[in-house]
């Protein structure tokens, strides 16, 4: 660790992408890093789906700006592995095995649950997806984002499979949902985001709870609703482009996610760090924050890598003709 601490200071710099300041607590993380180790982030294109931190690099080959790492979304992850350089974090033990590539070209770092969020001055709670539906939510419902480029669109897709009584072995329930979310006129194709929300311009959005959670600090009257059946739920991965400019601050820079100090912050915007489970048996888990976000949850349905694949493969044949329905 040393050894590179010292690479990654002689490099001085780390470029991120698709890494928002208000999703799962990154603005935080990434001035603990600066900090800590003196080594300036370049943090590009905060809002980039998945699909686009990987034509990232791939444009950016060889040039000092390309992004070092990368935060992306299972069904992109593990179809990108090209891109990736192998590396196991000295705490890669104690990550579970079905939280990581064998030989560690990604590895999760946090997760979340589904959830509805949505503008309590202009549409009633909903209490179920199928209330979605209903005239009151007329042009007002919207996803983070292109399922088949961005994990939390991706993952509303699976949600709402499994809430309309699908299994994730076949997403077009859900994507027959948004098919009648389309016709029935609620259904915006605009991708929400923090800013979306605060400006009104997407009152109602299928997103992880933490960055429905985070909205709020923009609209007070922004409210989320965690539905109690059927969680779904999807971890972000870490990854190192295997062209990094600074390869020493890249693999640094993955050691501090899995630190203590990161997990814990993941943990206090909402979301699941990989690590909770090993941090509350070693006792180095933030308690009151692990409560606020509701425990350790025993039952969120995660997609395997067979049903990731089967769901990309269904997504970019079916996805184009929901908004054209």
């Amino acid at each position: 660790m040393d050894a590179l601490v010292k690479a990654a200071k002689a490099e001085g710099k780390l470029t991120l992408i698709a890494c928002p300041d208000d999703w799962a607590n990154w603005g935080k993380i990434i001035k603990l890093f600066e900090k800590k180790y003196g080594i300036d982030i370049n943090s590009t294109n905060p809002d980039a789906s998945s699909a686009e931190e990987i034509k990232a690099a791939k444009n950016l080959k060889g040039q000092s700006n390309a992004p070092d790492v990368f935060d992306l979304g299972a069904a992109v992850a593990t179809t990108s592995t090209d891109y990736f350089a192998p590396y196991k974090v000295t705490r890669w033990s104690s990550i579970p095995d079905d939280n990581k590539e064998s030989s560690g070209l990604y590895v999760n770092d946090y997760t979340g649950v589904m959830s509805i969020g949505y503008d309590s001055s202009k549409v009633p709670r909903p209490t179920s997806v199928d209330d979605l539906l209903k005239s009151a939510y007329k042009g007002k419902v919207a996803i983070n984002g292109d399922p088949t480029q961005a994990g939390a669109a991706f993952a509303a897709v699976g949600w709402v499979t499994l809430q309309e009584g699908g299994t994730l072995d076949d997403y077009s329930t859900g994507i027959n949902f948004f098919r009648k979310l389309n016709k029935a006129g609620n259904f915006l194709t605009v991708s929400a985001t923090s800013s979306t929300i605060a400006s009104g311009e997407t009152p109602v959005v299928i997103d992880w709870n933490y960055l429905n959670v985070a909205a709020a600090e923009q609209n007070a009257n922004y409210k989320t609703v965690v539905l109690p059946n059927k969680a779904y739920g999807a971890y972000y991965n870490q990854a190192i482009n295997k062209d990094a400019p600074h390869p020493a601050a890249a693999r640094l820079w993955q050691e501090f996610v899995f630190s203590d100090d990161v997990q814990n912050l993941f943990l206090k915007s909402g979301a699941l760090p990989v690590l909770a489970k090993s941090m509350t048996d070693a006792g180095t888990i933030d308690k009151a924050a692990l409560k606020k976000a509701g425990g350790l949850p025993d039952d969120i349905a995660i997609a395997t890598s067979a049903q990731t694949t089967a769901a990309n493969t269904l997504l970019a044949d079916t996805w184009s003709s929901v908004s054209a329905s």
